[in-house]
């Protein structure tokens, strides 16, 4: 695992390269996700059949077989044994509560004028939502997406899981049924983002897309925008950790909270900031120590020689700078006064508090989403959340007297943008 510090003559250049990863912009990649998204568009259900035969070696020989009954999600969740089923409970409840604060209502006002002006919120009518499966199966995801479209008030959810060798995870179907989707089907990969875009005779077309993937579902998600909304193009986990050699640090802590990271994804990126570079020489040791008895070592410890670092900043205020300068996805404060720091950050998708607010308390059962910016998005972006399944109509209600000197305004400015026919509009009612 590289490391790194901000006195190096060629810091930036090194940053630079460390952050440089994109996910979806080789040309076989998109080309061969386009290809996938024309063969849905035009042999629909068929294509959609032969493509996970394909892709996921299922069995099924129809697509009535690819779809999950409502009783099935019911068994899964029944079948589980009940500290987990407890736990899954526990972590949906606290994610609908985190999402029923984010709510926005409809809302208006009366101008000087008399007019009514203001905001419709809506639902959107029907979702779907990708959740990973075969290697990475996460029910977490299932309750990050499908709880905040139930709480905006979609109608129907829609979710897609791929079942290699018609394999599934019975935790996800489980997840599925306490987050009252609609309807699951066994479906993966590009041709799945395609179905639920254009829609299909057995899978119907939706108004959005969200949730994780690999590369072709990312980059499936880019190329049907416009078609149907989705949340981001999301790239590999990050976590930014950031200490300062206090007394209350524990190496052992610091170096697992990276590695939660880390055993996500070969390509996955975990850093690690600090002003003390005794504790970044502590630190590295921690991981090595760790990385002989964890299960996913290899997977791990390719993250972190690929994309992974431990960097040392002279001081508290670098250290901001070059949070901010990162975006992390992850930002861990692992600090004594966490709030002394929240005010300078600016850029994160998720901020961790002090040092007994590990990530992995946000991936499963904080109650906030854990479908975040990543790859420095957190400059503009912000986590999945309720406002994503809910859209605004302006409204604009004007009373004839009221409707008078707008109309004035509106003649003068269209005449000026050469626009008689808008002119006219306007001055019709003035």
């Amino acid at each position: 695992m590289r490391q790194l510090s901000t006195q190096d003559n060629d810091f930036e250049q090194q940053l630079s390269a460390l952050l440089a990863f994109e996910t979806v912009n080789d040309a076989e990649l998109l080309k061969t996700v386009d290809d996938i998204i024309n063969r849905v568009r035009q042999d629909g259900d068929k294509a959609v059949l032969a493509l996970t035969q394909q892709f996921d070696e299922h069995p099924a020989t129809s697509m009535a077989e690819l779809e999950l009954s409502q009783e099935s999600l019911a068994h899964a969740f029944a079948e589980l044994d009940e500290d987990v089923k407890q736990a899954l409970t526990t972590a949906a409840s606290r994610v609908q509560s985190f999402h029923e604060r984010q709510v926005q209502e409809s809302w208006h006002y009366e101008d000087e004028l008399g007019n009514r002006l203001g905001q419709k919120v809506t639902p959107l009518d029907r979702v779907g939502i990708y959740v990973p499966g075969g290697l990475a199966s996460y029910p977490s995801s299932v309750l990050m997406n499908a709880i905040p479209a139930k709480v905006a008030g979609v109608k129907e959810i829609i979710m897609v899981v791929p079942a290699p060798a018609g394999v599934l995870n019975p935790l996800v179907l489980a997840a599925a049924y306490l987050s009252k989707v609609d309807r699951v089907f066994t479906i993966g990969g590009a041709q799945a983002v395609a179905a639920l875009a254009y829609g299909t005779d057995t899978i119907p077309a939706v108004d959005k897309v969200t949730g994780p993937g690999n590369k072709y579902v990312a980059a499936a998600k880019r190329a049907v925008f416009g078609q149907v909304g989705i949340d981001m193009i999301a790239g590999p986990s990050e976590v930014l950790v950031y200490a300062e050699g206090e007394s209350g640090d524990r190496a052992d802590w610091l170096a697992m909270d990276l590695l939660s990271q880390a055993e996500h994804d070969r390509i996955a990126q975990a850093i690690f900031v600090t002003t003390s570079a005794e504790q970044l020489a502590e630190v590295a040791l921690e991981i090595e120590k760790a990385l002989a008895e964890l299960p996913k070592a290899d997977i791990a410890r390719d993250s972190l020689q690929n994309r992974g670092a431990l960097i040392l900043v002279k001081d508290r205020s670098e250290g901001m700078a070059l949070i901010n300068r990162i975006a992390p996805e992850h930002l861990e404060l692992s600090v004594d006064e966490p709030d002394e720091l929240l005010a300078d950050v600016r850029h994160a998708g998720a901020i961790f508090m002090g040092r007994h607010t590990p990530e992995a308390i946000g991936d499963y059962c904080a109650g906030p989403n854990h479908v975040l910016p990543t790859s420095g998005t957190a400059r503009f972006s912000s986590p999945l959340g309720v406002y994503d399944f809910q859209k605004k109509s302006s409204i604009i209600y004007c009373t004839e007297s009221g409707s008078k000197p707008l109309a004035k305004i509106a003649d003068i400015l269209a005449q000026n943008e050469d626009l008689e026919a808008h002119a006219r509009s306007a001055r019709y009612r003035s």
